[in-house]
C-alpha cells in the first residue's frame, strides 16, 4: 500500500505537470546570449590604425518561478579587460509592476541604455560614453500603465559605488535615478530622466530629455543633457545627440542596407578628478563631432550580424588641445555578431 510520503510525492508531480502545462507555464531552462564586437579603425589625422575586440559579452537568462526571472551578464574582453556588468534578480507579481534588485544599468537617457548590438553606430554617442554612463549596485521599481499611449516608469535607489567598489562601500547619502516613457501615436517615444550620482568624491545632478520617431524603414532621435556638479565644484556640462538612419529591405541573405547620420556634442566635462590645486580637472575638452556611416544587416531575430562602416569628424573649440588618438579622426570598419 502506497505510503502517505509516495501519495504526496505523486501529487505535487501531478500539480507540478498540470502547471506545466497550463497558459502561464514558463521554463526553467537558462537562455545564454552573446554579443561579439570586432573593429578596424584608421586614424586619418596620423595615420595610424588598429584592430580591437570591443566586446565580448555573455548573458545568461532565466526564471526560478514564474514571477521570479535573473539575469547575469559578463564582458570578457572589454577593450582588453573583464567586466561584471549586470547581476540581479527581478520579481513581477502582475499589475505591471517589477522589482529589481542587484547590479544593473540605471533607469537614464536614451542612447546610455542602448546593448551593444542595439547600438546604430560603431562608436556611443558622448551622452552614452562620457556624460550619462552609469552602473550601479542597488534596487528599483518599474511600472507599466496604458495600450494605446503606453507610459513605463522606473525609478531606483543605487549605492554610488559603482561596480567594483561594493565591499568596503558605506554611505549615508544613497544615489537615485527616475525615468518616464511616454509611446504616442505607436511611433513616437518621449523620455524624461534624472538622476543624482557620484563622480569620485563630488555628487552630480542630471537631467536628460529625449524623444526619437521610429518606423519600419526611418529612426530619427534627438536627447539633450545637462549635468550639474553639487557646489558649484565644476561647470554645469551640455552634451546633444541627434542622428538619424534609413533602412532599406533586401533580401534573405542581406537582410537591409541602412545610412546613418549624426551630430553630437559635449561642453568641458569633468569625470571627478582632482588636480594638486584641488580643483576638478577637465578630462573631455568642449568637442562636436559629425559622423556618418552605412550599416549592413545580416540574419533576424535572435541570430543578428552587422557590418557598419562609420566615418568621424571631430571639431574642437579649443584648437591647441592635445586629445587622445581615439577622440580624433577616424573611419571604424566595425563587425557585430549576436546571439
Amino acid at each position: 500500500m502506497p505510503s502517505i510520503k509516495t501519495f504526496l510525492i505523486a501529487s505535487a508531480f501531478i500539480i507540478f505537470a498540470h502547471t506545466a502545462k497550463s497558459e502561464n507555464s514558463f521554463s526553467y531552462i537558462p537562455e545564454i546570449h552573446g554579443t561579439l564586437r570586432a573593429k578596424y579603425e584608421l586614424s586619418t589625422q596620423t595615420g595610424k590604425n588598429r584592430f580591437e575586440v570591443r566586446n565580448a559579452r555573455i548573458s545568461v537568462t532565466g526564471k526560478i518561478l514564474p514571477i521570479i526571472s535573473y539575469r547575469m551578464e559578463a564582458d570578457l574582453c572589454d577593450e582588453g579587460a573583464i567586466k561584471m556588468l549586470d547581476a540581479y534578480m527581478r520579481a513581477q507579481p502582475g499589475y505591471d509592476l517589477k522589482f529589481t534588485i542587484g547590479q544593473m544599468r540605471v533607469p537614464f537617457t536614451i542612447d546610455a541604455h542602448r546593448g551593444p548590438h542595439m547600438q546604430y553606430f560603431a562608436n556611443r554617442s558622448f551622452i552614452a560614453k562620457q556624460v550619462g554612463n552609469v552602473r550601479d549596485v542597488g534596487a528599483s521599481i518599474g511600472w507599466s500603465y496604458g495600450e494605446k499611449t503606453p507610459i513605463i516608469l522606473e525609478a531606483g535607489i543605487f549605492n554610488g559605488s559603482g561596480l567594483v567598489k561594493q565591499k568596503d562601500y558605506w554611505t549615508s547619502s544613497l544615489n537615485y535615478s527616475a525615468k518616464v516613457q511616454a509611446f504616442l501615436m505607436r511611433h513616437v517615444n518621449v523620455t524624461l530622466s534624472v538622476q543624482k550620482a557620484t563622480l569620485g568624491q563630488v555628487n552630480v545632478f542630471m537631467y536628460d530629455a529625449g524623444c526619437y520617431f521610429e518606423s519600419d524603414k526611418w529612426h530619427i532621435e534627438a536627447e539633450y543633457l545637462r549635468k550639474h556638479y553639487k557646489a558649484d565644484a565644476y561647470n554645469p556640462v551640455n552634451a546633444f545627440n541627434a542622428f538619424t538612419a534609413y533602412r532599406i529591405p533586401l533580401s534573405k541573405k542581406i537582410s537591409s542596407i541602412s545610412f546613418l547620420g549624426r551630430y553630437d556634442y559635449m561642453s568641458n566635462h569633468s569625470k571627478g578628478n582632482y588636480n594638486e590645486s584641488g580643483l576638478l580637472t577637465t578630462d573631455d575638452p568642449t568637442r562636436h563631432r559629425i559622423t556618418g556611416g552605412i550599416t549592413l544587416s545580416l540574419g533576424k531575430s535572435k541570430l543578428q550580424a552587422d557590418v557598419r562602416l562609420n566615418y568621424e569628424q571631430y571639431l574642437y573649440e579649443n584648437k591647441s588641445v592635445i586629445t587622445n588618438i581615439s577622440e580624433q579622426n577616424k573611419i571604424v570598419a566595425e563587425f557585430v555578431y549576436r546571439f
